[in-house]
Order: structure tokens, then C-alpha cells, then sequence
């Protein structure tokens, strides 16, 4: 897949991960349209990034979603990669009856999993007419092993089963090749409540990124996800105790 002169669409563009990609690809001499549901930290992303383009967007809204999909047609008709990068977690206790861990899982699920098929729907005609076109979710070390977000984890472990049958269903009829970007822990504000300090930076995972993707890598596992991802294979509960181990000493370490 080409890494530059692209058309990009990051959605969740405003900070963390997806502001790290948006300035990576902008020096690639790619086009890239960024969104998120924060209109102050999108006009403070603006000022970092000149030469990209900025929408005010919630993924989880299909009147947002509708907007932004009919501006895309309009204004970006070579649009050829979406990197669905827009994400919600929330730490709560799922023994807990008063915790409604119900009515937050579904706020996840919708926001990491859903409405990830709501916008690839939408996009898939408009992929379609490009030369060379590309999906990218970005999904988590905890699609393979859950940790401390139980409802986070959850709809993680549903967008990567998604993205595969994704992938092989786009290879029988078009063109467009669909990447998953699977992060471990990263120090940014949005992993901070599970001792984000203690992860790897957002720009090591953007560059993972483009250069898997030049690569056509099409499951991107960064840091100790490929690590935690073969203990998996050969142990998963040994894996699953590898992951809460490292994340019990990350809060030990934070506290």
C-alpha cells in the first residue's frame, strides 16, 4: 500500500494515537481530514497540523456521521483510506450492581465496535472507485487478552473478529485491503486511569503503522502486543495473567 499522496480520514484525529498518525501522514505528503467530538481540542490540533483538514464529528451520532459522510462525497471524492481510530473506555466494576456496567458497556460497544460498521458501510462505495483503498481499525492487546476495561476489552475482542471477516470479504469483491492496528498500552491521556504513563509513546505506534502498511501488515501488533498475542497462542491463561500482572504493577507504580 502507498504511504504517501493519499486521502485520509482519521476519525478521533484530535489527540493521543490519531493526532500522532495525522502528523506522521501530513509529513508524508498525504491529505488527511481529521475529526473528533471536541471542537477546542480540534482547533488546538488545527494549529499543529496546517495542512490538514478538521470536522467536529461524534462517531456514536448517525446525524454527525450522516454530516461528515455527505461532506467527504462532496469535498474529498478521492478519499481512499479511513483509519477508524475514535474510541471510548470507561473503568468501572462489573460485580458491582450499582456500577451500571450495562448501560457502559453498551456506550463501548457502540462507540468502539458499531459504529465502526455504521461508517465503513457508508465509505465502502466511494473506497471503492479508488485505484488503491484501504480500512484501518485500530482495535487493542486486549481484542486477544481483556484487562482492567471489561467493557472496553469486550468490544475490542468484536472489532477484531469484525475486521477479519471484513478483510476477507473485501478481498472476493474490490480491491481494498483492511489493516488492524493493535496497540498495547500507550501514554496518553485517554490510558491514564489503567497507568498509561508506563506505555509506549503514540508516535512509536503511528510509525508501526505506516511502515506496516507500506509493508501490507495487515494485522499491526506494536510492542509487547505481538509478545502478549504468542503467549496467547500457546497459553491463553498464562497470557491473561501476563496481562493483569503488568497492568496491576502499572496502577502499583501510579498510586
Amino acid at each position: 500500500m502507498k504511504t504517501t499522496k493519499n486521502t485520509i480520514l482519521i476519525t478521533g484525529g484530535s489527540a493521543g494515537i490519531g493526532l500522532e498518525l495525522a502528523k506522521l501522514l501530513t509529513q508524508n505528503h498525504n491529505k488527511v481530514i481529521i475529526t473528533g467530538r471536541n471542537q477546542e481540542r480540534l482547533q488546538q490540533a488545527a494549529i499543529q497540523l496546517p495542512n490538514v483538514t478538521t470536522i467536529a464529528s461524534d462517531v456514536s451520532k448517525e446525524a454527525d456521521v450522516n454530516n461528515l459522510v455527505n461532506t467527504l462525497y462532496t469535498d474529498f471524492p478521492d478519499l481512499n483510506i479511513v483509519i477508524n481510530n475514535a474510541g471510548h473506555a470507561l473503568l468501572y466494576d462489573i460485580t458491582n450492581p450499582t456500577a451500571n456496567a450495562f448501560g457502559k458497556a453498551a456506550d463501548e460497544m457502540h462507540t468502539n465496535y458499531l459504529s465502526v460498521i455504521r461508517l465503513n458501510e457508508k465509505l465502502l462505495p466511494i473506497l471503492k472507485n479508488q485505484p488503491e483503498a484501504a480500512i484501518v481499525n485500530v482495535s487493542s492487546i486486549v481484542a486477544f487478552v481483556p484487562g482492567a476495561l471489561a467493557g472496553y476489552s469486550a468490544s475490542k475482542a468484536a472489532l477484531h473478529s469484525y475486521t477479519q471477516s471484513l478483510r476477507m470479504a473485501l478481498a472476493e469483491t474490490s480491491a481494498i485491503k483492511v489493516f488492524e492496528l493493535m496497540p498495547p498500552l500507550v501514554d496518553t491521556e485517554f490510558s491514564r486511569p489503567i497507568g498509561g504513563q508506563n506505555g509506549i509513546s503514540a508516535r512509536a505506534v503511528a510509525e508501526a503503522f505506516v511502515n506496516a502498511l507500506e509493508k501490507n501488515e495487515y494485522e499491526i501488533r506494536v510492542g509487547n502486543t505481538e509478545q502478549i498475542y504468542q503467549l496467547f497462542r500457546s497459553s491463553p491463561e498464562a497470557a491473561l495473567q501476563a496481562m493483569n500482572k503488568s497492568r496491576e504493577q502499572a496502577q502499583t507504580h501510579n498510586s
